[in-house]
């Protein structure tokens, strides 16, 4: 199995921009079906992703993604209210607190609280008032916060530690992204190597074959 290629063990010189751009481009694609994913791809983690085709994305993103946009649109429609504004906020502090502690559904740890956060941000700014405004941006500083504890905290990776596989490098959760890195690694190597002797050729450093006397 062909190994990973250290960047710096790629090949070294001058890339023109095109090819530069390709090779971003192909990069992109290249792992696009896992970039939101945040999980293995394995069996254990089915329930932590959401499939859309070949792509997986990651249902607690999903959800928050999904319940703020619910919050946002029905405090829209509600308006300004400092009181439903303080109310969103005390339930999504709750929320987001038991999720700091205990690993309830995505339904109740992500969306939910996405929801009611939201909800009191949008109707808390648009009452236009120092009670709301305030609300809002308590809201905001708590979201902050409680993302910084959670990123410290790390994703749960408890199936993991029982998986008979968990001394394979990759295992199956990892396999087809370090396939398709792999894949990627050929094709861009290959792409700068042709880039570089085109640079070398177009200097004069290039080649030249020497006419016979």
């Amino acid at each position: 199995m062909m190994p990973l290629v250290p960047a710096a063990r790629l090949p070294k010189g001058r890339i023109d921009r095109a090819t530069a751009r390709m090779i971003d481009r192909l990069a992109r694609r290249a792992h696009s079906f896992h970039r939101f994913a945040h999980h293995p791809l394995c069996h254990r983690y089915a329930g932590e992703v959401v499939r859309l085709g070949r792509t997986r994305v990651c249902r607690g993103c999903t959800f928050a993604l999904a319940g703020g946009l619910a919050g946002g649109c029905t405090g829209l429609a509600i308006g300004g209210s400092a009181l439903i504004a303080a109310l969103g906020l005390a339930i999504a502090t709750g929320l987001l607190g038991i999720s700091l502690t205990l690993r309830p559904p995505k339904l109740v740890t992500r969306f939910v609280p996405a929801a009611f956060t939201a909800l009191a941000i949008t109707s808390g700014t648009l009452t236009f008032e120092v009670t709301g405004i305030g609300v809002a941006i308590a809201a905001l500083a708590i979201v902050v916060l409680l993302r910084v504890v959670y990123g410290r905290r790390g994703p749960d990776r408890s199936p993991c530690t029982t998986c008979p596989e968990r001394e394979l490098a990759p295992c199956s959760g990892y396999a087809p992204i370090v396939s398709r890195e792999r894949a990627f690694q050929r094709v861009a190597a290959s792409w700068m190597d042709q880039a570089i002797r085109r640079s070398a050729i177009s200097s004069g450093d290039g080649p030249r074959i020497e006419r016979s006397r």
